[in-house]
């Protein structure tokens, strides 16, 4: 089958809008046209599932109601709000992108994919996407669930797919008119499949099972950040403490955060600046 024959491509659309029309999820950041609320909730949902983003997205547009005060905010008082969402790097690349764009842009988000991904912690897929809820632009970019939408409808039977053989059929079908719904409706049916498909990703290139968490580095980093943000300071015998980990590893990972400019150390004390 050519995906690209004009009778494949209109009846691919026509599944994939019939199914948003009746079925489309409901989230707070949909349907947003505000540049700093679609930021915050792209960046969000990077590698996090939408059911832990529900609970902290209203909470941070609370706490940080735009650009200006997430950029005026210390590192403390952002991570001390994301915690529960994981990945804290993705918390401090935030508040430095808030920090450049009220330097650079007055405040104002730049439309352009291009400028974006000069941000901290904003790679291409992410600026594309930003750039569709916020703008409502025909970028073009793939996610877990969009490629499983792709997969299942263009590369039936096929393993080892790579993103680049799917961003020619994301062009070429992306709803110039409303890309902006056009992917929140790629991205329900990718849902979809994933509910009534096992695992419809596995035929990617790309698919990886992510590793265990409990013992793992991150949750240690998850530990140690997490008690900075309760506690002005702590020394190296109380993060042991609290880490449960060997002194080693422990002193590893506290040099790694240090050394990422998310904890400071001052003599033998360590604190979130």
């Amino acid at each position: 089958m050519n995906p690209f024959k004009k009778t494949t491509v209109s009846f691919f659309k026509k599944t994939i809008w019939d199914y948003y029309h009746s079925h489309a999820r409901e989230f707070a950041w949909r349907n947003v046209t505000d540049p700093y609320k679609v930021f915050i909730s792209e960046v969000m949902l990077q590698q996090t599932q939408t059911k832990r983003v529900i609970e902290k997205y209203e909470q941070f547009l609370i706490e940080f109601c735009s650009f200006q005060a997430l950029a005026q905010a210390s590192l403390r008082d952002v991570l001390s709000v994301w915690q529960g969402l994981g990945y804290n790097r993705r918390g401090k690349f935030l508040h430095e992108s808030a920090q450049r764009i009220m330097q650079e842009y007055d405040g104002v988000l730049p439309q352009d994919p291009s400028i974006l991904v000069q941000l901290p912690g904003i790679g291409p897929a992410t600026a594309a996407s930003i750039c569709a809820f916020a703008f409502n632009s025909p970028t073009v970019f793939i996610e877990t669930n969009i490629r499983a939408v792709f997969l299942h409808f263009f590369f039936s039977g096929k393993v080892g797919v790579h993103d680049k053989e799917i961003i020619p059929l994301v062009a070429a079908t992306v709803d110039h008119s409303n890309p902006r719904e056009w992917y929140y409706a790629l991205m329900d049916y990718g849902v979809l499949l994933k509910q009534t498909i096992p695992n419809p990703s596995r035929a990617s290139k790309h698919h990886a099972t992510q590793s265990k968490f409990i013992g793992s580095n991150r949750e240690i980093r998850g530990k140690v950040i997490k008690a900075l943000t309760e506690k002005n300071k702590l020394t190296e015998q109380e993060l042991l403490q609290i880490a449960q980990s060997q002194e080693k590893r422990l002193l590893g990972i506290i040099k790694q955060l240090c050394t990422e400019n998310i904890i400071k150390q001052v003599g033998n004390t360590f604190f979130i600046p």
